[in-house]
């Protein structure tokens, strides 16, 4: 058993010079395409040069192609965007309440940037009105994924300002009170994403409830525990009073409660759990005691004299916190964008420390999944609050132990459960429309969770049903604030914004066209429970994501085939 305490950007370019899709996954507008614009004969062409069509003919449009409720801000003419691969490019800078689009005035085809401003970090004016030399008064955009964007203004035009004050605005509308785009964002997809987790649904795949375990609403009002979810698994023998005693107890009242366990339910039951302590309560150590029974009971090992679990092993993975990640990540930036310095790559690479991170975390869950799976032990997994370095572990060992979770539809209800519903600080940890990039409380925590999936993908490439192209894709809207799936902080607040009324699920989206994000190598072993190698030597930089902005790094991710579902490639060599 396992014990837990879990408690778009992109920019888009359209050229004839290449198909290849970007990651930012801008999806269909009632505008992205006329009527017209696709002949009945478009099905005699291949997939890539339909694409090529269509972008080429979005990228003869004057102006960007709206989604629906986006509107469009400000827009200024005679800008220059500074390529870092190749320099300066004049065009028209355009400001939408969800993106940034920026087209050149005198190539054919065009070049157009298009990135989701909630991708925005920070913006910074760039000189003042009597700075002399070419392109020396303007704006630089940091953003959160990895990339820099800046656009020399004329000082003469008086257009910085305006566009700097809608950035601002727009970019970060929680410090403005406005509301996120995603609010506005009103497109229908054929699936609703906001049903593909049912915790019920899920809890009777896995066997609960039964003889020992119970499905309890004493948190249906989330006043328990406000950052767990309403519905928890629960010792039968365990009533909702005793439950509420030892919330009482707990750091945010985040309780031991059952959250998965092993798929098959021929064999016998593996739990994962979660549980905080700061300190050891005799109210807990009672409790616990009641949950570790329990798993000796559900194994058919019958009863265990209380002594023997005072021989539990301890350890402790060394994995870093918040600040040590965010730091990490800050130094990655630096080596990896714009430019790569090849002579010191590796001794570059070796001091941001970010795979050596990814390393002690694939490694933790490692040694969680291997204690239940060969061990048939009980594992209690703490951490200072349970919702970002547990997370990561109970997740990626859910990964390695449960093959259903490594299926399109079964990853989205990994993430929904460990992530959503246990309440990871996602608003916090990544900032959502606030202007305040110096909080000590964004880290990458979510994204080093993607990275190490990705890790695993490559060692087992018939294992996962999703693609690389799907993993991108999470971690783009992630940022983007173009779906309501990563706003918020708790399944609370979610609740209390109406975040499935109001807005769209990421998984509408993906779950509409699959087959772009389907991994054709895939055999399904749902029993089968895979085994890492975390060792630096089996490790590698994600280049398909931290490095691909780089124009003349190999792509990594196959062109999305559907030019409906998308509005951008990958960068040419602008």
């Amino acid at each position: 058993c396992l014990f837990s305490s879990s408690c778009s950007c992109g920019i888009s370019f359209f050229s004839a010079s290449t198909s290849q899709s970007d990651h930012s996954a801008h999806t269909k507008s009632a505008s992205l395409v006329s009527s017209d614009s696709v002949s009945t004969s478009a099905d005699n062409f291949s997939p890539d040069l339909r694409v090529l069509r269509e972008t080429n003919k979005l990228a003869e449009m004057e102006e960007p192609p709206l989604l629906p409720g986006e509107t469009i801000k400000d827009m200024a003419k005679d800008v220059t965007y500074i390529c870092p691969f190749t320099g300066a490019i004049r065009g028209t800078l355009t400001v939408t309440n969800y993106r940034l689009y920026f087209k050149s005035m005198e190539r054919d085809p065009p070049f157009v940037l298009d990135a989701s401003l909630g991708v925005i970090n920070r913006v910074e004016k760039i000189g003042g009105a009597s700075s002399r030399g070419e392109n020396s008064y303007g704006l630089e955009i940091v953003c959160k994924d990895i990339r820099n964007l800046r656009f020399a203004h004329k000082p003469e035009g008086r257009t910085r300002r305006s566009i700097f004050e809608n950035l601002m605005k727009y970019a970060f509308p929680v410090s403005n009170n406005l509301p996120l785009f995603a609010f506005e964002y009103k497109e229908v997809f054929p699936e609703n994403g906001w049903k593909v987790y049912d915790p019920i649904w899920e809890y009777r795949r896995q066997g609960i409830p039964n003889e020992s375990w119970r499905l309890s609403k004493i948190n249906e009002r989330y006043e328990l525990c406000d950052t767990y979810p309403a519905i928890l698994a629960v010792p039968v023998n365990i009533p909702d009073e005793e439950l509420k005693r030892v919330a009482s107890f707990r750091s945010r009242g985040r309780i031991p409660v059952s959250v998965t366990k092993e798929a098959t339910l021929m064999c016998s039951p593996v739990w994962l759990f979660t549980v905080v302590w700061p300190t050891l309560t005799l109210e807990t150590e009672e409790y616990l005691k009641v949950l570790l029974l329990k798993m000796f009971i559900a194994k058919g090992g019958g009863y265990e004299s209380e002594d023997a679990y005072q021989n539990a092993e301890l350890v402790f993975l060394d994995i870093h916190n918040i600040h040590v990640m965010r730091e990490s990540l800050r130094k990655l930036k630096e080596i990896v964008y714009p430019n790569i310095e090849e002579t010191h790559w590796l001794s570059n690479l070796e001091s941001t420390h970010w795979l050596e991170h990814i390393k002690l975390i694939l490694a933790g869950a490692l040694r969680i999944a291997d204690k239940v799976e060969s061990g048939k032990t009980s594992v209690v997994v703490h951490c200072s609050d349970g919702w970002d370095r547990t997370a990561q572990l109970t997740s990626l060992s859910l990964l390695m132990l449960d093959g259903y979770y490594r299926t399109i539809r079964g990853f989205e209800v990994l993430v929904e459960k460990e992530w959503l519903s246990f309440g990871h600080r996602f608003q916090l940890r990544v900032g959502h429309g606030d202007k305040n990039h110096a909080d000590a409380d964004r880290s990458p925590v979510f994204l080093q969770f993607i990275d190490c999936v990705w890790q695993m993908t490559r060692q087992f490439p018939t294992a996962f049903e999703f693609n690389e192209y799907f993993l991108i894709t999470i971690l783009d809207h992630l940022y983007s604030c173009l779906f309501g799936t990563f706003l918020c902080s708790s399944e609370q607040q979610r609740v209390k914004e109406s975040l499935p009324k109001k807005t769209v699920s990421l998984w509408s989206y993906i779950n509409s066209q699959l087959e772009d994000f389907t991994n054709p190598l895939y055999v399904s072993y749902s029993n089968h429970v895979l085994y890492p190698v975390a060792s630096m030597r089996h490790l590698e930089l994600w280049v398909g994501y931290y490095i691909r902005w780089n124009p003349r790094m190999k792509p990594q991710v196959q062109a999305c085939c559907n030019p409906f579902h998308r509005s951008c490639l990958s960068f040419p060599l602008c």
